[in-house]
């Protein structure tokens, strides 16, 4: 059986709440991983100290292979493929391995841009809309990886 984790430190509550409540019904693990400087509540919860990456590492130390990790982080996102992972974007869109190197160069290009004093936009205000998508795919998800089961 998988688990579901949850990097919390960048997910949208609406995405948490519909991540455990559908993994319960479903009677998996879910597993909410933040730091110390982040509130949620979940009966399966790992916080861990302020670090950066420190919620990255906790997940991939503890990831097993056909387990789902939610988070906004492509970073992690590639790691947990190469470890036979699942790794979905709380706005739904399921990352893979064939689009994981264009997504990584554009994170270097924003850093680099960044590091020499541009300026990038933070992600839009989630609508309703995005929450639908999200539950959508998340549900598709589990049904293919629980009909591979």
């Amino acid at each position: 059986m998988y688990s579901i984790w949850i990097d919390g430190d960048g997910c949208p509550r609406g995405a948490v709440q519909f991540t455990i409540a559908e993994g319960e019904r479903r009677g998996l693990d879910v597993w909410l991983v933040t730091n110390v400087h982040h509130e949620q509540v979940a009966k399966n919860r790992l916080v861990v100290d302020g670090h950066a990456q420190a919620v990255d590492l906790a997940i991939l130390n503890r990831l097993q292979a056909g387990d789902v990790v939610i988070t906004q982080d492509i970073g992690l996102a590639a790691m947990v493929l190469g470890r036979s992972g699942f790794a979905l974007n709380p706005n739904g869109t399921e990352y893979d391995s064939a689009g994981m190197p264009l997504l990584l160069e554009m994170r270097e290009a924003a850093a680099k841009h960044r590091r020499g004093g541009g300026r990038t936009r933070g992600p839009k205000k989630r609508t309703n809309e995005d929450q639908e998508k999200f539950q959508f795919h998340l549900v598709g998800l589990l049904n293919r990886i629980g009909d591979s089961c």
